[in-house]
């Protein structure tokens, strides 16, 4: 499939969706000046092209304020990604995976409720077959969040 071209329209589209998913098309199209039909003709283009891949729930930020979250960064054995990958989809506490250029292969995103279930989550990760090391960093706060 060849790779859609996004106008600037598309690009303005996809930041209100970005903000709020679920906002009426009716108010996208009042934001955007444009018609109802026009933007959801676009939404539906959009995903059937793949660009929108899906939607998701983000939880308020006070109902998860309990819990420690921490970025993992993880150096693997070689050729060892798919398994690796593999074993972290099953640990829900990773909440994101990221691969990566650089002196690391992977960050995780992870959350736990107390900074000993951290560090339990932590010595988890590392006991992954063709995990070699991981170096963590605690979350203090978000500046941005999009």
């Amino acid at each position: 499939m060849p790779k859609p071209t996004l106008d600037t329209t598309d690009t303005a589209l996809l930041a209100l969706l970005r903000e709020n998913a679920r906002t009426p098309a009716a108010e996208l199209a009042r934001r955007l000046q444009l018609s109802r039909t026009t933007v959801q003709s676009r939404i539906e283009r959009l995903e059937r092209q793949g660009v929108i891949a899906g939607y998701s729930v983000v939880v308020a930020e006070e109902v998860e304020a309990h819990l420690v979250r921490a970025h993992v960064l993880i150096t693997l054995a070689p050729r060892q990604s798919g398994a690796i990958e593999q074993a972290l989809r099953k640990i829900p506490e990773v909440r994101v995976l990221h691969s990566v250029s650089g002196p690391f292969d992977l960050i995780a995103i992870v959350a736990a409720a107390s900074i000993g279930e951290l560090d339990t989550l932590i010595d988890r990760i590392g006991t992954v077959d063709g995990v070699e090391r991981t170096t963590s960093a605690i979350v203090l706060a978000t500046r941005i969040d999009r």
